[in-house]
């Protein structure tokens, strides 16, 4: 075996992406084989019960301890286990992600009283809330940071959503929602992109901006810098714009959906083409999906919601980021900084910036559809969805409440500040065009196929 197919191979076992991909699809796996055995991860998968009286909430968090700390247990186990193999100290992160564990069963509590469901506060929403009162009004030990791994968990969350996804839906609106990610990828990166450069803008830092806007943003960011050679403060600034927007689209998209009255599944779809961030808008589909299943006001389920999402921004999006990696890579050394003798760039590099957790969400989504095929819809509702799906589900919403934490625990709002007006006004162009872009797909030309999404 050569050098090349050798450092290829430790890949598996050396990038986080795929370490996403192993854990999600391990929970997965032990879960089938638990509920093949007539059991389930349902002890494991512990949350806070909703709740109005102390007294009541307190009692059972007494009787539950032992299955919390069992969870803080198998979290630290495996994603420790995932930074040792990439590289990072798994001293530095035990701390850490302790108290990272302990505030967001805290927020999980909290998002689980009814006065905080009546606000629509979903427990990851909270967390991301919290997260940046804290950050930008207290200074945070450093030891801290090392604990905080939002990549890591959304994309271990991603992989596990992938399992309350059946194959069958993604093969029915699979083709549309490639579709329709793609001509938003193409006019969001175009939009900033020449708002950029007229601004007066490096084409390098220009790219960066665009792809983040046009794709999955922090991801995107760095994996375009990379590949056009921008400086370091052009991904701090994207990543800091991209969270920014991220966050306020978590309001602004569910508000504007509310108010037009639009099901759950075409909501889901306008988020998945206008967020920046795949936590973000899993955030603002869960709480759109929410409010409607507890109201009743406007058809549809929180997982329609999120399938739609799902199918737009992970599936569909997402998977351009190697393709602009390699692009812009060919645009960068042959145009912007052609010289003789350059080495020219390889075409495998989409693979090498591929989001692998993608696949991890596919495999989840066929492992669940090829064990549950023999069942009735009577008898999934009835005996799959509480005892292999639910699991599965709640381990889901802890990883996203733990990536929304860490998130909001790492911006800061004073860094935007630093950058100026122009980056900030080239991205909000693009901003813009995702929005009506987004919504004209959405809400109007492919309406219809999103409100009968899954159903």
């Amino acid at each position: 075996m050569s050098t090349e197919q050798t450092r290829g191979w430790r890949e598996l076992w050396r990038k986080e992406d795929w370490w996403a991909v192993w854990i999600g699809l391990s929970i997965v796996a032990a879960a089938c084989l638990a509920f093949a055995n007539g059991s389930s991860l349902r002890w494991l998968a512990v949350v806070p019960p909703r709740w109005t009286a102390p007294d009541a909430l307190l009692a059972r968090l007494a009787a539950d301890w032992p299955r919390y700390l069992a969870l803080l247990g198998f979290w630290l186990a495996v994603f420790a286990l995932a930074l040792r193999s990439v590289g990072q100290r798994v001293a530095a992160f035990v701390p850490g992600f302790a108290i990272v564990f302990a505030a967001a069963t805290l927020i999980f509590v909290a998002g689980q009283w009814q006065g905080s469901t009546a606000f629509n506060l979903e427990p990851p929403l909270l967390a991301l809330l919290l997260g940046l009162v804290v950050a930008n009004t207290v200074t945070l030990p450093d030891w801290l940071a090392a604990g905080l791994r939002g990549e890591l968990y959304v994309k271990t969350g991603i992989v596990l959503l992938g399992a309350t996804l059946p194959l069958s839906l993604i093969a029915l609106a699979g083709p549309v929602a490639l579709a329709q990610a793609s001509i938003v990828s193409l006019a969001t990166f175009g939009a900033i992109y020449v708002a950029a450069v007229r601004l007066g803008l490096d084409r390098r830092f220009a790219a960066t901006l665009g792809v983040g806007g046009a794709v999955c943003g922090v991801s995107a960011a760095i994996a375009v810098a990379g590949a056009v050679n921008a400086k370091r403060e052009h991904v701090a600034i994207t990543i800091t714009l991209v969270i920014l927007w991220a966050i306020a689209m978590i309001f602004a998209l569910p508000a504007v959906a509310w108010a037009l009255g639009l099901p759950t599944g075409v909501a889901g779809a306008w988020i998945g083409t206008s967020e920046f961030a795949d936590a973000a808008g899993i955030a603002a589909a869960q709480a759109y999906g929410g409010l409607a299943e507890r109201t009743g006001a406007v058809a549809g389920t929180t997982e329609q919601a999120l399938q739609a999402f799902t199918l737009v921004k992970v599936v569909g999006r997402d998977m351009w980021i190697g393709i602009w990696a390699v692009a812009l890579a060919i645009v960068a050394t042959t145009r912007w900084e052609a010289r003789p003798g350059s080495a020219r760039p390889d075409p495998r590099e989409i693979w090498i910036r591929f989001p692998k957790f993608v696949f991890g969400f596919l495999i989840a989504s066929a492992i669940i559809s090829f064990f549950t095929a023999g069942y009735s819809l009577a008898e999934y509702n009835r005996v799959v969805a509480p005892d292999l799906v639910g699991p599965i589900r709640d381990l889901r919403t802890w990883a996203f409440i733990l990536c929304f934490l860490s998130i909001g625990l790492t911006t800061r709002l004073r860094d935007l500040a630093r950058a100026g007006p122009r980056p900030f006004g080239a991205f909000t162009i693009g901003v813009a065009v995702n929005l009506a872009l987004g919504a004209a797909l959405s809400i109007w030309l492919l309406r219809d196929h999103w409100a009968r999404l899954g159903s």
